[in-house]
């Protein structure tokens, strides 16, 4: 039924449930993983004599971040004889990463954590679940 399944991962422990999902999933399926961690772009308006973090020190620190997360996904996968790929992306907004790199590897399915937020949390914090939900084109499996 599926055989191209994208795992986002922020290394949270509700984010563990979806991998451990989506591995289950893409073994039961003969599926391929397909794994992205959003890196956050250099906010450049934070440049000044307060942050003297140089844009290289930002973007090797997100990269070895987003790498962290990946390799979880990744054992997890090997462990469980899945194929897997692993992908860090940039962007401003995680869900149009999501989606984007959905389309970008062909996937038919899209697994991914709810945190959960209700009322007005969710309101001001906004949800990138709630976006991929709602802007994608493809299945979406939400694991709580």
């Amino acid at each position: 039924m599926y055989k191209r399944i994208l795992v986002p991962t922020d290394g949270s422990d509700i984010t563990a449930k979806a991998i451990q999902t989506a591995v289950e999933l893409a073994r039961l399926q003969g599926a391929t993983l397909y794994a992205i961690s959003v890196k956050e772009p250099f906010p450049y308006s934070a440049v000044t004599e307060m942050q003297p973090t140089p844009p290289q020190e930002f973007y090797d620190a997100q990269e070895r971040i987003a790498q962290t997360r990946l390799s979880a996904v990744v054992q997890a996968a090997q462990t469980a004889g899945v194929p897997v790929e692993a992908h860090t992306i940039e962007a401003l907004h995680a869900w149009e990463a999501i989606i984007d790199h959905s389309k970008t590897v062909g996937a038919d399915l899209v697994v991914m954590a709810s945190h959960g937020r209700r009322g007005f949390q969710a309101l001001l914090l906004g949800s990138e679940t709630q976006k991929v939900l709602t802007h994608c084109t493809i299945p979406v499996l939400v694991v709580r």
